[in-house]
């Protein structure tokens, strides 16, 4: 493992969160998503995995302080960098958000605006956190347009969100987000709209970027095969809680009943099954947490 993927215990950690809740009031009553997390965050590929439901991509927007209004989140500690995120203010926030940590979403139809031009979209994403006029902003769109390999980035610059395909269109997004060089960038899903070959461009890219930028990476997904081969460290969770932290090469390694559960349910092409594996789940496990 090389120094841009170190563990989050071998270096002081971007990111550390200890104790966090998130709830949301509702009709029916409360909803606890996220119970108790607490994890670190270097300069690495940290994966967060989990059924859905789980509370991984809660867990991820509590960083960005983006709950929905109907929701509240309480940590003993949220810290980036020495600045504790549940102590700042709209405004800081408003700085952070985009500027020093980035998030993709999932889907980049429903995150685009679809009345401007991708382009457009990026500059203003540079704009919005920098001042610079018109014409910079623009060239350094375009040259971010170039880092994610989209060809010919002039004319890509004036095209509209419906007007490229998938896989451009989470390109585009992953340069909107890179483009104010963010120290932390939470990728929720990042892939999970896409084919599999464009899946592992984006994640090639995904990984350049932290190697190159020495930024940390929050990659949320269901997917077990992608975060073992990609990710430097795995959480995974388990009704707003982390059952299981451990190496991404390890994963088949799990000790906990649930990861196991997960990795058993996987298909394999050197194996048969006569029933379709079911996940059994002990309701121990939202009150005991994980190992």
């Amino acid at each position: 493992m090389d120094a841009t993927s170190m563990s989050a215990t071998d270096q002081k950690p971007l990111i550390s969160v200890e104790d966090l809740h998130v709830r949301f009031a509702t009709p029916k009553g409360e909803v606890h998503a996220v119970r108790g997390v607490s994890f670190d965050l270097g300069r690495e590929r940290l994966g967060i995995v989990g059924e859905s439901g789980s509370g991984k991509s809660q867990t991820g927007r509590a960083l960005l302080r983006l709950t929905a209004g109907n929701g509240s989140i309480d940590a003993k500690r949220m810290d980036f960098e020495g600045l504790d995120l549940m102590k700042a203010d709209k405004k800081t926030m408003r700085q952070i958000r985009g500027s020093r940590i980035s998030m993709i979403m999932q889907d980049p139809k429903y995150s685009l605006n679809p009345v401007m031009t991708v382009g457009a979209q990026i500059a203003e994403s540079c704009r919005q956190h920098e001042a610079v006029s018109k014409q910079e902003a623009k060239k350094r769109a375009l040259a971010m347009l170039e880092t994610v390999r989209i060809r010919e980035a002039e004319k890509v610059y004036d095209l509209y969100p419906h007007q490229v395909s998938g896989g451009m269109g989470q390109r585009i997004m992953i340069a909107m987000m890179l483009i104010t060089n963010p120290q932390v960038m939470i990728a929720d899903e990042p892939t999970s709209a896409l084919d599999v070959t464009v899946q592992m461009q984006v994640l090639a890219l995904l990984d350049d970027m932290v190697r190159e930028r020495g930024m940390g990476l929050v990659l949320i997904s269901h997917d077990l095969h992608l975060v073992s081969s990609f990710c430097d460290r795995v959480l995974v969770m388990y009704g707003g809680r982390i059952m299981e932290s451990l190496d991404a090469k390890k994963l088949h390694e799990a000790k906990h009943p649930y990861t196991q559960g997960l990795l058993s349910c996987l298909p394999r092409m050197d194996a048969s099954h006569e029933d379709l594996p079911v996940l059994k789940r002990d309701p121990a496990w939202l009150t005991e947490g994980g190992l």
